[in-house]
């Protein structure tokens, strides 16, 4: 019997590996815009940097980690998002104090033990930027538009839509968590089990529950919108003007929260109208007690994630592989030492080409031509040597033309990068 995958880690195979590559050059692309530098952290870390980092009354510590002891007996986790590694990393080697505003983003894996859907993998990629060392609201709008500008350049603006909040401060949200425990514990048997936990230990994450019961019963609860002091209203208030000033499309969403505890003031959220449950494909906000909070100084923060598989999802099937410039069909031994330094030349010069293992027979060797998606192949026996001409075969019009051996990787690469270039 075959061994398969590990439920909820799945294969990424070669169809889809060209779109997550689409992924992540057009995110690298739009960081170097802002002069963003990567940072890549393990994927596996002390227990302690989520339950610091992420609060240990939160759902994914609690019920989602993939935490195990090592033969030493330490506590070990995969890391279920990249936040807290990153601030772990940023304190562990000082990099606070390199610059007055620490730019970062990394890409990878994170793993949550969560039931395997559409868009909701156990493994899954993300890709993500955390901003050090700025309380202003024009970091906090930067990071949105980070996030926005990368999704508009690979599936377009239409089908998206940015939710925007403020969970106030250590000033004004106290208060509101007081009068919204106050009005579950005078609904709670209306509310669903993990609610009435939540109630006592994290009130405020009720408001993510897609429970239908619970979110009928939250209708007329308090909103963190107004007990906001006037320093987080400020904030708001220029945070929602640059994004206009931006371009960036937003609507305020006074029942948005995020799944984590280290988040303060400005959260928000890019959803999808074509991807059902699963519809949020970035979120973030502002963290600014957790490089505190995770023993380095009181560095404020923001930073955002876009969830990768969801955004395959909108992107749909891409081309299969990068377009092949040639394919040589070499008939014969001496054929085949006459192409093996034209591949090597041909090659340095960025062409793209294939051949054959197996000295097949021409049919054999066209069949994988035409497999192989090359534009062009080269066909080059026993005859062709003799005559000195090799024959070039366009492979979309079946059209031919002969070019001479003794300069023909010289002329095979201009005609193919002339071609490249559009020339």
């Amino acid at each position: 019997m075959a061994i398969k995958a590990v439920r909820g880690f799945k294969d990424i195979l070669p169809d889809e590996s060209p779109s997550r590559l689409k992924i992540e050059n057009c995110a690298r692309e739009v960081f170097g815009l802002c002069g963003i530098s990567e940072i890549r952290t393990p994927v596996l870390e002390k227990t302690e940097v989520f339950k610091r980092g992420i609060g240990e009354h939160t759902d994914i510590v609690e019920k989602e980690m993939y935490t195990f002891h090592d033969r030493n007996g330490e506590s070990l986790t995969l890391r279920p998002e990249a936040t807290a590694g990153i601030i772990r990393a940023v304190v562990e080697h000082k990099l606070y104090g390199k610059s007055p505003l620490l730019k970062l983003f990394t890409m990878g894996p994170m793993f949550r033990h969560e039931r395997p859907q559409k868009g909701r993998l156990r493994q899954f990629h993300q890709v993500n930027v955390e901003y050090l060392g700025s309380s202003e609201p024009a970091a906090d709008a930067e990071i949105i538009w980070l996030a926005w500008e990368i999704l508009t350049r690979l599936t377009g603006p239409d089908d998206l839509l940015v939710e925007i909040n403020s969970l106030g401060c250590p000033e004004c949200r106290p208060l509101h968590r007081k009068d919204l425990k106050f009005y579950l514990e005078n609904n709670s048997q209306d509310l669903c089990e993990d609610c009435q936990r939540r109630m006592k230990t994290n009130p405020m994450r009720i408001f993510d529950c897609k429970n239908e019961d619970c979110q009928r019963n939250l209708k007329f609860a308090p909103v963190i919108r107004h007990y906001l002091c006037p320093d987080c209203a400020t904030h708001l208030g220029y945070v929602l003007d640059i994004l206009e000033a931006y371009g960036v499309p937003f609507v305020q969403n006074a029942t948005l929260v995020r799944g984590l505890d280290y988040y303060t003031r400005t959260t928000f959220e890019i959803i999808s109208r074509n991807l059902g449950a699963q519809s949020t494909v970035a979120a973030g906000g502002r963290y600014d007690g957790l490089v505190k909070l995770m023993g380095g100084p009181d560095v404020p923060g923001v930073g955002m994630a876009i969830g990768v598989e969801r955004l395959l999802l909108l992107l749909g099937q891409q081309e299969a592989r990068q377009p092949l410039d040639l394919f040589i069909a070499a008939l014969g031994r001496d054929a085949r030492d006459e192409a093996y330094y034209w591949i090597g030349h041909l090659r340095r010069h960025g062409i793209g080409v294939e051949f054959s293992f197996e000295d097949k027979s021409l049919k054999a060797q066209m069949k994988q031509a035409d497999k192989s998606g090359a534009r062009y192949c080269l066909i080059i026996g026993e005859q062709e040597l003799d005559d000195e001409e090799a024959v070039l075969r366009d492979m979309r019009t079946r059209e031919q033309e002969k070019i001479g051996l003794d300069d023909l990787p010289e002329a095979l690469v201009e005609k193919i990068s002339k071609e490249k270039a559009g020339e």
